[in-house]
């Protein structure tokens, strides 16, 4: 148990580091890197691989930390929404994901799931915190904002999340890399 623990510790770790780097190649290509979403990549990973218990902290520092770091996202309010969206996609991917596999779900419906449960729940909750903090600080977020900024913009990351993660998913469990969901402990 403790090994595992460790384990994750270290892995979490990683997902932050690759969380950090990630967007320094995607942003490489302006007109598609922001739209790549290359911070959700190691979030998603991290709380599927590890659980919500790791998942969500990296994504709620995530943001924050590159932004103070790099000044990229800048802090307000682009990486302070991110962070309570990244934290949405932590909890809930991990523990839906575990929760399924735990009822006897096929790994690949409960992937699949917790995947769209969290990117619908986490784009409301950006949506929720943008409105919050623009309306704080005097300005507007409209529907329009929301639509653009969650979903239109958003088209081509939300591919990537659909193709690379459950490929990568698998491609580590086949090479043993991680264990079978059902061996780990959530």
């Amino acid at each position: 148990m403790r090994n595992e623990k460790v384990k994750n510790l270290v892995l979490s770790a990683m997902f932050f580091a690759i969380g950090l780097v990630l967007p320094f190649v995607t942003g490489q290509i302006p007109e598609v890197g922001q739209m790549m979403l290359p911070m959700h990549l190691p979030v998603f990973l991290c709380s599927l691989i590890c659980g919500w218990q790791y998942g969500l902290p990296v994504g709620l520092l995530l943001p924050i930390v590159r932004s103070l770091l790099f000044q990229m996202p800048p802090l307000f309010p682009t990486a302070v929404a991110m962070s309570f969206e990244l934290a949405a996609y932590g909890f809930f991917a991990g523990f839906i994901y575990h929760a399924l596999l735990r009822k006897g779900w096929k790994q690949i419906w409960a992937l699949f799931t917790a995947m769209i449960a969290a990117m619908i729940i986490g784009r409301l909750v950006w949506g929720a915190a943008m409105w919050v903090l623009l309306s704080v600080s005097g300005k507007g977020f409209t529907f329009e904002a929301f639509l653009a900024g969650a979903v239109l913009n958003a088209i081509p990351g939300i591919v990537m999340q659909v193709v690379l993660i459950p490929t990568v998913m698998f491609s580590l469990e086949r090479s043993k890399q991680i264990g079978q969901p059902r061996d780990r402990n959530y």
